[in-house]
């Protein structure tokens, strides 16, 4: 491409030998590919917020805070648990068969299964060998985790994407099935000691925000499929400084919420500030699908973007915070209403901390 090097075209800069670079690390734009499905699988027992400060009411008297914390602070008013005798295995494949089914792609065509639960019950084997079996999916599919907090899915779509635009794989499926039942029945029983302090239910206040359910989206060759919704670009940013603001297992977790909300709004401002100089996110994007959180981190994020709350759509209400399913759970509760041509940002952060945006155009 004689006369073009250095000469900046979208996301990348052409060479001297007439092929395309990236023009930073954390920014990308994606060549040839598309979302076909994105479905999801509910948990069908429904934990009212109200039922939790019932079993916690005694520790808030003794501590002196007040009941309705979960729905007035954070505007959790439900999440959902797993029935008993159904995993979040057992979610993410049903999410993975369901997004199969609309996809029309056949199973055997399927290169790669990643899995990007945080919930995990044994350090090895991975996840994802559970749902790949389960899902009959065959031999030739690669499969493996990405864990990355409540980040996990968006990078699982990066890396996929990466996977299908290099030719490595012509279609991915990516699954997560969160179950939060576990660590929240052991948080009540802690908290519900006699030794416990205000402090401590503060610091396990977010556990308590938590929902279990699953999701589970196919992406392929865009020039192979017509009707599916192109990957246009993504940005990232690391603030790995704060990574003791949120730390969990499968017993607790504890988090510095004033902290976590500001050092996460200081690096999604620079975050957008840097992806200013790629994309127009700020104005004509369709919806903004940002992680679910609470009511407050929602408005935080509005307010600091200037974005029209009108075009946030919300789960963690009814759902509460999915982790890592949570973007596309409700990207997946908007897919009827949006109409060809709309631009969709879906804007993931995970403790850690790191953060990402990534364009659709639907």
């Amino acid at each position: 491409m004689p006369g073009r090097a250095g000469r900046r075209v979208g996301g990348f800069t052409p060479s001297e030998d007439g092929g395309f670079h990236m023009s930073g690390n954390a920014t990308h734009r994606f060549g040839n590919t598309a979302v076909l499905a994105v479905q999801t699988a509910d948990a069908s027992v429904v934990i009212s917020s109200d039922a939790l400060d019932d079993v916690l009411a005694d520790t808030y008297q003794r501590v002196g805070l007040r009941r309705g914390l979960l729905e007035r602070l954070a505007g959790v008013q439900e999440r959902r648990w797993w029935a008993d005798g159904v995993t979040f295995v057992d979610g993410a494949a049903m999410a993975g068969a369901k997004a199969i089914s609309e996809s029309g792609v056949d199973p055997a065509g399927i290169g790669v299964m990643i899995n990007t639960s945080v919930s995990r019950r044994y350090l090895e084997p991975s996840t994802a060998v559970a749902v790949h079996h389960a899902l009959g999916l065959p031999r030739s599919c690669q499969n493996f985790d990405v864990t990355n907090a409540c980040l996990g899915f968006v990078n699982g779509m990066e890396l996929a994407a990466a996977m299908i635009d290099s030719g490595q794989a012509d279609h991915a499926l990516i699954v997560n099935g969160e179950d939060a039942r576990p660590v929240q029945e052991r948080t009540v029983d802690r908290l519900n000691r006699p030794d416990t302090v205000s402090r401590d239910v503060l610091s396990q206040f977010a556990t308590l925000t938590l929902g279990s359910g699953a999701v589970a989206m196919i992406l392929g060759r865009a020039d192979r499929h017509p009707e599916g919704h192109r990957l246009v670009g993504s940005v990232s940013r690391a603030g790995t400084e704060h990574h003791e603001l949120c730390v969990g297992d499968n017993d607790m977790m504890r988090t510095d919420l004033k902290g976590l909300l500001d050092a996460g709004l200081r690096l999604s401002e620079d975050l957008w500030a840097d992806a200013a100089q790629e994309f127009d996110w700020a104005r004509r994007m369709s919806r903004y699908i940002v992680h679910q959180v609470s009511k407050v981190h929602t408005k935080a994020i509005c307010d600091l973007f200037s974005i029209d709350p009108s075009l946030v759509p919300t789960t963690f209400p009814t759902r509460g915070n999915l982790g890592p399913a949570s973007v596309p759970f409700t990207l997946a509760g908007e897919q009827d209403v949006l109409l060809e041509g709309d631009r969709v940002l879906l804007m993931g952060i995970g403790s850690g901390l790191n953060a990402s945006c990534l364009e659709i155009a639907w």
